[in-house]
């Protein structure tokens, strides 16, 4: 293998199923003295599939074990590159065999046979027979729930032992590494699913605990099924722009673009939110998350928001249900206090998203907590001196964490909607009136079937009041 021009290494990826490969060891001239000195992060930029990275990465592997066990009669036993039977023809006493072959290529040859004039050596046809059994072998191997980690390369091995935390790069090597070791248990298929990646997950935090403290990311490695090195390069460079003053934003957008699909598959398979956030830590910024919730419905949320409430604000101030509601006491009471009229349309307009929960029966602790603690996990808006222009405070927080700070109500209300669809939560039950109103209108649906009565009649009550 090691006199392998660059043609011939590509006849042997196709024989093996990497045809796909191809293209990529031409452009980067790979004979077949290169294709032995590939390390995993070589294989890893040339390669960009995991499933291929790890088929590639065992073929080599087996032929160097194998390799090392066949130099004590290498004398006897040339490596070639596969060709057709005829091209044998006139060699004499030479075994013509390489261990990536088809068995099919030569057929079968009883240990007294003769090739070519030449008597075939019996550890070489054992050593055939093993090479079968170890790729029938892996072809076989069933997914076990009792998942037992490889052994690490040493460096890692070392890392671990120690108990030190390894940085960004290495905890990517060892998830990769784990990628690949998985792909043998599959059947078919290039990719393990989340409950394997899961166990997988388990078995690694089991040996070594520590890996689990100070947030070091190892739950990524379910999410991140498909990770390259561009996409590392994407996620590191998010986490040292998110750190300065001024940002390039223009940039931000584009990789924000470029890593949609990577941040809706981990969403979609109900990733730890400190993982998104870690990753992408300008989904806290209320621009990226508004134009996210765009990228998803085609949607300006913010502006939407601002339209409902100055449709519906005088409307919803005036009903019976919230007229005495002691924030609709409190908005009286302050607006005799001013006469300007933004200061005076900015009240209403807080007043009206703090309301909401009411006009609807809903839960208002699952909406806003108004200058006072966060109790809950879902979405919810922390509310500080409301009426107060100098020293109105509001914010968005999940899972009892500030995500965003933001500027006024109407904004805080659309990154609280926003927040429920960017990273796929469900509305709780007790407050699923108010988002259900709130979603027939930002996404246009006026009166479809399925909202909820109380929803439709109170929506048609507001529209009558409003004509």
């Amino acid at each position: 293998m090691e006199s392998w021009s660059v043609d011939e290494v590509c006849n042997w990826l196709v024989q093996r199923n990497l045809g796909e490969l191809v293209p990529k060891f031409r452009e980067e001239e790979v004979s077949g003295a290169a294709l032995l000195a590939l390390n995993d992060r070589m294989v890893q930029q040339l390669v960009k599939k995991i499933g291929h990275q790890a088929v590639l990465m065992d073929l080599i592997n087996k032929y160097q074990q194998q390799n090392n066990g066949l130099e004590s009669f290498t004398y006897s036993c040339e490596i070639t590159p596969p060709k057709s039977p005829e091209a044998n023809s006139g060699t004499m006493g030479v075994q013509v065999f390489s261990p990536f072959s088809p068995t099919e290529q030569t057929g079968y040859i009883s240990p007294t046979e003769k090739y070519d004039g030449g008597l075939i050596d019996r550890r070489v046809l054992k050593q055939k027979k093993n090479m079968k059994h170890v790729f029938a072998r892996c072809e076989t191997v069933q997914w076990t729930n009792s998942y037992v980690l490889p052994e690490f390369p040493y460096d890692v091995q070392c890392i671990l032992e120690e108990r030190k935390c390894p940085d960004h790069s290495m905890r990517i090597r060892i998830i990769e590494f784990l990628q690949a070791d998985m792909t043998k248990y599959l059947e078919g298929s290039l990719y393990p699913n989340s409950q394997q990646y899961n166990v997988v997950v388990n078995a690694l935090l089991q040996a070594y605990p520590f890996l689990d403290e100070d947030g070091n990311g190892f739950e990524e490695i379910v999410y991140l099924e498909g990770h390259d090195a561009e996409m590392d390069e994407h996620i590191v460079w998010f986490k040292q722009e998110y750190m300065k003053t001024e940002r390039n934003w223009e940039e931000v957008d584009k990789r924000m673009n470029k890593t949609l699909e990577m941040r809706r598959k981990m969403i979609s398979n109900k990733a730890p939110l400190k993982e998104i956030l870690r990753l992408f830590p300008f989904l806290r910024c209320p621009y990226e998350l508004f134009r996210e919730f765009q990228l998803l419905t085609h949607m300006d949320i913010y502006k939407k928001t601002v339209e409902i409430l100055e449709i519906y604000s005088g409307n919803i101030l005036t009903l019976y249900s919230v007229r005495n509601n002691p924030i609709n006491v409190l908005l009286r009471e302050n607006l005799k206090q001013h006469t300007e009229e933004d200061i005076l349309k900015y009240m209403k307009m807080t007043a009206t998203c703090l309301l909401l929960p009411d006009v609807f029966g809903d839960d208002s602790s699952l909406f806003t907590a108004v200058n006072e603690e966060v109790k809950v996990l879902t979405p919810v808006l922390e509310v500080k001196n409301p009426f107060s222009v100098n020293t109105c405070e509001f914010a968005l927080y999940i899972e009892k964490e500030k995500l965003a700070q933001l500027d006024d109500c109407t904004m805080a209300l659309a990154a609280l909607l926003a927040a429920f669809h960017v990273f796929g939560i469900q509305y709780p039950k007790r407050i699923h009136n108010t988002f259900h109103f709130l979603e027939s209108l930002i996404l246009e649906m006026k009166s479809p079937q399925s909202l909820p009565k109380k929803v439709k009649r109170k929506l048609e009550e507001l529209e009558c009041l409003n004509i």
